[in-house]
Order: structure tokens, then sequence, then C-alpha cells
């Protein structure tokens, strides 16, 4: 009998990544909808989707980008800066705790982050697997473990 190993492809660390992210604004919507603001969790989640577009822009966008993926690259980017803008919006209402509001801006966030998604998933983190070298891929799953996102870094495309 064999046991599966995980795989640890950059695209499938990248993916579960991005699965663990969903969860957590799921989460907090689910409180939202419930008239429930957990502060906690929202900052965490809006930490986590930072690093993740951090992760992206500054350690695996690079790479693919000059390997001829330059024009979907610029899409993810464009789509990071709005993201990035969103999440502004929701951060920014925390401290009036207008429930609603938040719900439909959380909302907003899931959705954007459903269409990017997919749409990464299918393209960059395919390319990640193919057009990183292994030192590359290393530095991609090392940070995915351990990285830290510097402080007030912010999306290019955010501005």
């Amino acid at each position: 009998m064999s046991v599966d190993k995980p795989d640890t492809s950059p695209s499938a660390a990248l993916e579960r990544e991005h699965q663990e992210l969903d969860a957590r604004l799921e989460g907090v919507l689910s409180g939202l909808i419930g008239g429930r603001v957990d502060v906690d969790a929202l900052n965490a989640a809006l930490d986590g989707l930072r690093r993740h577009i951090y992760l992206e822009e500054r350690i695996l966008f690079p790479p693919i980008r000059h390997a001829g993926m330059a024009m979907p690259i610029a899409v993810m980017m464009t789509e990071h800066g709005e993201i990035w803008r969103t999440m502004d919006a929701l951060a920014g209402l925390v401290a009036g705790g207008d429930t609603e509001r938040m719900g439909a801006i959380c909302r907003l966030l899931l959705d954007q982050l459903a269409v990017h998604n997919s749409k990464e998933e299918q393209v960059i983190y395919r390319a990640a697997d193919t057009g990183l070298d292994p030192d590359q891929a290393e530095e991609l799953t090392d940070f995915i473990e351990t990285g830290l996102m510097p402080d007030c870094w912010e999306c290019l495309e955010a501005r």
C-alpha cells in the first residue's frame, strides 16, 4: 500500500494559501452576517492576504514575467490593486461597527478573489511549476512557511 505524498509544487502551496485565506474571510463574513465584528480575525485575514500579494509581486511574478508572461502578470497586478483597495475599505469600516456595510464589502472582496484566484491558479501558478528554477521555487515555499512582509509595503497598483 502506498501513501500519497502531499503535492509540494509551488502551485499547490500557493493554492493552499488561497484556500486558507478564503476560509478566513468566509469566517469573518459569517460573523458579520450574525452582527459580530471579530476585529482580530478580520485583521489576521487582511494581513494574510496582503502578505500573499507581497509574496506574489516580489517573489513569484518577476521570474514569471521575464519568462514571457508579462501580459498575464499585468492583469494580476491590476487586480491586486483593486483587491487591495477593497481590503482598505473594509478595514476602514471597523471603527464604525456597521456590520451590514462591512458584510457587503467582505462579499465584494470574496467575489473579487474568486475571479482573480481562478485565473491566477490556471495561468500564473502553472507557470510557476515550470518557470521557476529550483532556487526560486525554494525561496517561494520558504516564504510561504516563514516569510514576513516588510512593514508599510503596499501593492504598486493600489495607489
